[in-house]
Parts: structure tokens; sequence; C-alpha cells
């Protein structure tokens, strides 16, 4: 009888478990579809007619390239594949031919990653700029105003 007794038991705590895993397993698919709903929140903001549609996509491009890049130091990449040369996995000859393939590849990745960065930050401040210019000139007459009715 004590056998039955611990059966339910069991089965009680493997199904507590089974719900615990389900209930985990969803939690990472309801942020999925959080992520799928923000980014046509997003598009439907940039179309708006904020003016700034084309800046929006560029940061949006930028992120999702950044997303997917992947950052090594040179000396854990050497490490790694020092390791694979020990184990005879590889000759040492391919092993430096495929460090120097990958930081180069990498350095190539960082250069456009740089200069697409540097295109947004000058498309932002002309965006800026152009958005400040009004005001700028509004603050000036009235400052010139100012000054003759003190003058």
């Amino acid at each position: 009888m004590a056998t039955k007794d611990q059966s339910p038991g069991r089965a009680k705590k493997a199904k507590a478990g089974a719900q615990a895993k389900k209930a985990s397993a969803r939690k990472p698919a309801s942020k999925s579809k959080a992520k799928g709903k923000a980014k046509p929140k997003t598009a439907k903001k940039a179309a708006g007619g904020s003016g700034v549609t084309g800046l929006d996509k560029s940061v949006e491009h930028f992120r999702e390239s950044l997303e997917h890049s992947v950052t090594l130091s040179k000396d854990r990449l050497q490490e790694v594949v020092d390791d694979a040369v020990k184990r005879g996995r590889m000759t040492r000859g391919d092993a430096e031919k495929m460090v120097s393939d990958l930081i180069k590849r990498g350095r190539r990745q960082t250069d456009g990653l740089l200069k697409e960065l540097e295109r947004l930050v000058k498309q932002a401040r002309k965006e800026v700029g152009g958005r400040a210019a009004p005001v700028r000139k509004q603050a000036t007459q009235a400052a010139r105003r100012a000054r003759r009715k003190l003058g």
C-alpha cells in the first residue's frame, strides 16, 4: 500500500514539473510575440509623416546589424585555434590562415558599421539642424526686437 501512496505523489510532482516547463516554455514565446508587435508599431510611427522615416529605418537596420554580429578578441580566437592544433584537428598553417581571414573580415565589418553609424549621425544632425533653424530664427528676431525696445 505504501507504493500506491507514493505513486500519486510522484505523479503530482511530475505533473507540477511538466506544468512548470510548459509555463517557462510559454514565456519566451510571449516575448517573441511582443517583439513582433513592436516592429510594426515603429514602422507605423516612422511612416506617420514625422519626417525621419529614412533615419528611423537606417537606425533599425544598424541595430539589426549589431544584433547579428559577434565580438571575439583576437587572443581568445588564437587560443581556441591553438587548442585545435594541439589536438591535431587542423594544421598550424590552416589555423594561421583562418585566424588571419577572420580578423580581416571582422575589421571590414567593423569599418562598415562605423561608416553606417557616422552616416546616421550626420543625417540626424542635418535633420535636427533643419528643425532648429526656424526656432533659432524666431529667437534671433525676438532678441533684435528686445534690443530695439531697450536701446
